[in-house]
């Protein structure tokens, strides 16, 4: 059963990880072909993975490009030609199925594919559907035929946005657990970060945006330093200009300034190993509003970290409250300041928690329950 999965984006998103895994540990039934441009990041992770046939392929440009429109325009031709192409290495290859993400040009590369070559489009949608995305995505969706959200959460916005209930399917997302181990002690990782070998630390590791809750992160640790002066807040990542607007990293740090934190929070910026960080912790946070399901959770707890978040969006799939973290409402920041104060004040129930987290990704996270379910869905696709 040939899969062709489709990869325009430079940079390897969280996205493309799981479309990765998945294809990774798709059984033998399935062969796996992938769209991907040349000599990005996405090829060379992609080419190490022995078991699929990579397809150069020229996509069209960004709609969020720099470039003018008239540049963007004359791209256009050659990406129409290379869809064509593309179109025909399916009909050589009969593939039934094309996979994509809900990436604008992803997903409309997909649906124009599918109707091309006479195969089936399968939209993997990793966002909670809503009025921003965009009219060409969601021209897309409409002619996809399954849509698959990353949670309940997710799948029941696409329901509630008039997209019929049968196309649906929900499958969680996964991580890869035997990748999130300690390699080394957290002694040495603080001592290379500048911290007391025996403060209390918070892990936040997100884009600097205003939907990851940063700010009332800061705030909360107001509350918590009062009882633990030495206490730490690791902010890990990069600002998304786009998602953030401009200078969003700058009214944060104004906002740890005015609250008389410039001791207790650090700014670490963008880092490629973020399991390091996570031990280097006590607790990780991050207190996103209506977060789709949040990876970086399911990673926190493959690192016996117990996780402190909000009680809405996807999370309530990923952390269960009470056994792998504490969930608290949106905007209650004494609610949030609780809850990181009591595990910071009881290594015995952070242990517990962290040990039934780990757990919880190995039972429901691992990328071979990602497959087989997403393999379900491709069965259903090609019933008569």
């Amino acid at each position: 059963m040939p899969v062709l999965f489709l990869n325009s984006p430079e940079t390897f998103g969280a996205d493309t990880w799981v479309q990765a895994l998945l294809m990774q540990h798709l059984d033998a039934r399935f062969e796996v072909h992938a769209a991907c441009t040349k000599g990005t990041e996405s090829w060379r992770k992609l080419s190490a993975i022995s078991r699929i046939r990579l397809r150069p392929t020229l996509f069209s440009p960004t709609l969020q490009g720099k470039s003018g429109k008239v540049a963007r325009a004359l791209s256009l031709v050659p990406a129409m030609f290379d869809l064509f192409s593309l179109a025909a290495y399916m009909r050589k290859h009969r593939i039934r199925i094309v996979h994509a993400s809900d990436r604008p040009r992803d997903a409309i590369t997909c649906a124009l594919l599918a109707r091309l070559a006479g195969a089936r489009a399968l939209i993997h949608v990793h966002v909670k559907y809503d009025s921003w995305i965009a009219s060409a995505t969601r021209w897309a969706l409409r002619r996809a035929d399954a849509l698959v959200g990353v949670s309940a959460f997710v799948s029941r916005s696409l329901i509630d946005g008039g997209y019929r209930t049968e196309r649906v399917h929900t499958v969680l997302n996964a991580i890869d657990p035997p990748v999130w181990k300690a390699d080394e002690g957290q002694a040495e990782v603080r001592a290379s970060l500048g911290l007391p070998p025996d403060a209390p630390v918070v892990a936040c590791v997100s884009r600097l945006f205003h939907w990851k809750g940063h700010r009332e992160l800061i705030r909360a640790l107001a509350l918590v330093r009062d009882r633990l002066p030495g206490v730490r807040l690791l902010l890990v990542g990069a600002e998304d200009a786009l998602a953030g607007g401009p200078g969003y990293g700058d009214e944060l740090k104004a906002l740890v300034q005015e609250l008389g934190l410039r001791e207790n929070v650090l700014f670490l910026g963008r880092c490629a190993d973020v399991a390091r960080m996570m031990v280097a912790s006590d607790v990780f946070s991050l207190p996103s509003f209506e977060e789709p399901f949040g990876l970086v959770f399911a990673e926190a707890m493959a690192m016996r970290r117990p996780v402190v978040a909000l009680d809405n969006g996807g999370t309530p799939e990923v952390v269960e409250n009470g056994k792998t973290g504490l969930l608290t409402p949106a905007g209650d920041i004494e609610a949030l300041a609780g809850s990181l104060l009591r595990f910071l004040q009881d290594a015995p129930l952070r242990a517990r928690m962290g040990e039934e987290g780990r757990r919880r990704v190995e039972a429901l996270f691992a990328p071979q329950q990602l497959a087989q379910a997403i393999g379900e869905v491709y069965e259903r696709l090609l019933q008569p």
